[in-house]
């Protein structure tokens, strides 16, 4: 299997660009799934949050917040046990996408975060250390390989705190998403109900990314 694309590192290992914290949604309560999707496994018994974390931290996040929301108590034990793995409970899950995607957030700018990102940086801890930037995804995205989040982090500005990418599939938008930093408590404060961070991005001129040849794209609504 070939290796994703990485930023480039100094000599510590610290990607140049920035740290990266990934945000998986998976709070909702899947009603056209029959069950909320945090639980749904691929036929080999694969958990789809397994794979969602997965694929985050294969294509270049260095920690990565899970959002857990409807039967979060069975949902926690499906994610894997990994220092670089931290799961956040949307209390108000049940309001919408919004709700889920403020959750992550708010963790991703949190104490817990900064000091997993330290770890993740020296082994050491003892320290804390700042995100530049969010990729969000989703949990219902079970197909997403390393490989089109690696290209939304790959270059100039990809892990900055002014960054702003969303991931296209035949010109479809869709995700991944990357929020830098400086957009993440505006965003926040306009967030409700049901909607993400599409108006967001669409309102600030987000620069779109095409994953149209690694990918689909499409989200899983009625599972096997």
């Amino acid at each position: 299997m070939t290796e994703p694309t990485r930023a480039p590192s100094s000599p510590s290992g610290v990607p140049t660009g920035g740290r990266v914290v990934g945000v998986l949604l998976a709070a909702g309560a899947g009603t056209r799934a029959g069950r909320p999707k945090a639980l749904v496994r691929d036929p080999d018994g694969t958990p789809w949050l397994e794979r969602g974390c997965a694929a985050l931290l294969d294509g270049g996040c260095d920690v990565v917040v899970v959002v857990l929301g409807a039967r979060a108590g069975e949902a926690r034990g499906l994610v894997p046990a990994d220092p670089r793995l931290l799961v956040v409970v949307a209390g108000d899950w049940a309001e919408g996408l919004a709700a889920s995607l403020r959750a992550g957030l708010a963790a991703a700018a949190g104490p817990e975060v900064a000091r997993a990102l330290a770890d993740a940086a020296d082994g050491a801890g003892g320290g804390a250390e700042e995100a530049r930037c969010a990729l969000v995804s989703l949990v219902d995205l079970p197909g997403l390989p390393p490989a089109a989040v690696a290209r939304l982090l790959d270059g100039e500005g990809g892990r900055s705190a002014s960054a702003l990418r969303q991931a296209v599939f035949g010109g479809r938008p869709g995700h991944p998403v990357v929020i830098g930093r400086d957009h993440w408590a505006p965003l926040a404060a306009t967030l409700h109900g049901d909607s993400g961070a599409r108006s967001w991005l669409h309102a600030h001129g987000a620069e779109r990314v095409d994953a149209s040849d690694l990918w689909d794209g499409a989200d899983v609504d009625r599972p096997a």
